[in-house]
């Protein structure tokens, strides 16, 4: 009995000695194939089309910006509608697809606002208004000569911005301290034509169509040499507002949103600068 259970003893022993095992460590959870890391994190590349209506005075400068934008974000494409603010404001309202509505005053955006249709609205540009008369043969030589008898007068009509600002200007040079209290009467007696936008005026004025016009300073700097500015004195002048907003309705959101971060931009300010718009101000 002695020697078996000797035996029993000795057998346990080599089982105990034989096993080597050890604890099994825990498989640890495979890298995702390609997770982002805020290292390696990149924005999604715009892509979609969008519509700007801009107003006509912004012709050049928002061409301009819109080829930089479109070198920015290639996938992206841009197509303008130029007009005078307030036939844009009208169609918008009336349901023409839009993404993005520059305009050259508050009042238009305003009509667009009104209805609900527009986000938040930011000025980015301010503008002067600026008398201009053919490079020969005008009897107007100053301000005050708008309202010589006889002088053929070219405006844009009173809804579009420019007209609008024409006609406070003179509202602003008649009655106390004014040039003569009847002064705006006498400029609007010689009103020939109500254009639809800006560059209506400038073509009249340009081909002799008209002795006088009031446009604003970017677009005379267009037609350097074909018609000259008559500084409005700073007593009767105003400062053209741009407000920019994008629809709510915009059918690619992100890239319009885009579109009117790059105007507010510096980048997109430079360009605006270039063409002779101000800085926003307030």
């Amino acid at each position: 009995m002695v020697l078996a259970a000797l035996m029993g003893l000795l057998a346990a022993a080599a089982c105990s000695g034989s096993s080597n095992s050890k604890t099994p460590t825990p498989a640890q959870p495979t890298p995702r194939t390609g997770a982002l890391t805020p290292d390696t994190a990149t924005a999604v590349p715009l892509s979609g089309d969008i519509t700007v209506f801009a107003a006509a005075s912004l012709t050049d400068a928002f061409k301009e910006a819109g080829t930089a934008f479109r070198s920015a974000n290639p996938g992206v494409a841009v197509t303008f509608s130029f007009a005078g603010s307030s036939a844009l404001a009208t169609q918008i309202n009336q349901g023409a697809p839009a993404d993005v509505f520059a305009s050259a005053d508050p009042a238009q955006m305003k009509i667009v606002a009104d209805t609900g249709v527009t986000e938040a609205q930011r000025i980015f540009a301010t503008n002067v208004p600026v008398v201009i008369v053919p490079a020969t043969g005008s009897p107007v030589a100053a301000f005050a000569d708008l309202a010589k008898p006889g002088v053929k007068l070219v405006l844009a009509s009173a809804a579009v911005p420019i007209g609008n600002y024409a006609r406070q200007i003179f509202t602003k040079a008649s009655g106390t301290g004014g040039i003569s209290a009847d002064f705006s009467a006498k400029v609007l007696a010689n009103l020939q034509s109500n254009e639809t936008d800006v560059k209506a005026v400038l073509a009249k004025v340009q081909i002799g169509e008209g002795d006088a016009g009031v446009v604003y300073t970017t677009d005379a700097a267009t037609a350097t040499g074909k018609v000259k500015a008559i500084a409005i004195p700073d007593r009767y002048n105003v400062i053209a507002q741009y407000p920019i907003a994008v629809l709510k309705n915009s059918r690619h959101r992100e890239v319009a949103d885009a579109f009117e971060a790059f105007i507010l931009s510096n980048a997109g300010q430079a360009i605006l600068a270039k063409y002779g718009f101000g800085k926003p101000t307030g």
